[in-house]
């Protein structure tokens, strides 16, 4: 099983900084789902940026979601930063 995500913060151009449990860190980009069904509600930053971490995966308040196993494939990975 892929980890999950422990923690995100949505920007302003539709995309999702992840840490997963593993603590790696992950940048998912959203832009390519906004045209399709539900998905079409976060193109409002507002909404977008109610993104928060439910059960492993991400999620919006009108049940919008996204499987995490997707979030951890397709996300590019950063490197942690060093502790300050």
């Amino acid at each position: 099983m892929n980890p999950r995500v422990k923690s995100v913060k949505a920007t302003d151009d539709y995309k999702l900084e992840l840490v997963f449990t593993n603590l790696e860190r992950g940048v998912y980009d959203c832009s390519p789902l906004l045209d399709f069904g539900v998905f079409r509600e976060l193109r409002d930053k507002y909404y977008f940026k109610l993104a928060k971490p439910v059960h492993g995966t991400v999620a919006w308040p009108h049940d919008q979601d996204i499987c995490p196993d997707t979030l951890y494939l397709d996300s590019q990975k950063q490197k942690n930063k060093p502790d300050s």
